[in-house]
């Protein structure tokens, strides 16, 4: 599958070889604060740990993976990244036919609308191609991500307690499904 590129972002399916890309956005206790408390991420856990669940779920022709962004202006510049996969994948309670979107972007890049200009290009990559139901995550106090949630035509479904091998916390779920898309011909 194929991320068109916006007026400002480009996108890259994320791969093995960009473990430094994924270590430099974990590197500020800022934007890890609603991740794990605002630790900074080793690189021996991206390697043995975060790489191995990327590579999971990663489904590059459906859109499933993690899609660095970067500016289109300097193709250098890095922003962050978009997470796709199916809702519940690590749970327990996988759903192929909900697609949960997440992301996590360089503090830089924070108030400018490219988490939320990134999250509606592959929303819409991902609806072109046939799915019609999204799902986000956040925990409670992660007013910006609830924001993200919003503006991407997201409303509030339900609190949740998430549980997998990495992650314990009551998380609220956002939700929206779309009509299905009519076939490209």
């Amino acid at each position: 599958m194929h991320i068109p590129h916006t007026k400002r972002l480009s996108f890259h399916f994320v791969t093995a070889d960009d473990a430094e890309f994924l270590w430099s956005v974990d590197q500020d206790e800022a934007v890890m604060k609603y991740i794990n408390g605002g630790k900074k991420t080793s690189m021996e856990t991206i390697r043995e740990q975060f790489i191995p669940r990327i590579r999971a779920f990663s489904d590059e022709a459906k859109g499933w993976g993690l899609w660095r962004v970067s500016a289109l202006e300097s193709p250098q510049e890095d922003l962050g990244w978009i997470l796709v996969r199916p809702f519940g994948f690590f749970t327990g309670e996988r759903d192929d036919n909900n697609l949960e979107l997440g992301w996590r972007f360089h503090r830089k890049t924070w108030g400018k609308g490219i988490a939320t200009e990134a999250a509606a290009q592959v929303k819409q990559a991902l609806y072109v191609n046939g799915t019609n139901q999204f799902s986000a995550i956040a925990l409670p106090d992660n007013k910006a991500s609830v924001n993200v949630m919003e503006k991407l035509g997201m409303t509030f479904s339900h609190r949740y307690l998430y549980s997998d091998a990495v992650f314990n916390d009551e998380v609220v779920v956002y939700r929206q499904t779309l009509l299905p898309a009519k076939p490209v011909c």
